[in-house]
């Protein structure tokens, strides 16, 4: 198994875990409450998914560039 799935397969139970603690009923606190009622959290988890996304692009790229480094 290589650097990639590893670091794709942590990604991904991450976010199964974020998933399965979404599904719970927890009382939330009024600011939640009011965002969830605009429909902005869902505007917001976009944006956290699209930074996470891009930060492990970019951490993936450079591993592949310094096992390129390494290599030489």
């Amino acid at each position: 198994m290589n650097k990639f799935q590893k670091i794709s397969l942590v990604f991904i139970g991450s976010l199964i875990q974020i998933i399965a603690n979404a599904q719970t009923k927890i009382t939330a606190p009024p600011a939640t409450d009011f965002m969830r009622s605009n429909g902005k959290i869902y505007l917001v988890m976009t944006i956290v998914v699209v930074i996470m996304t891009g930060l492990l692009l970019y951490v993936i790229s450079i591993d592949r560039k310094i096992s390129q480094l390494e290599k030489k």
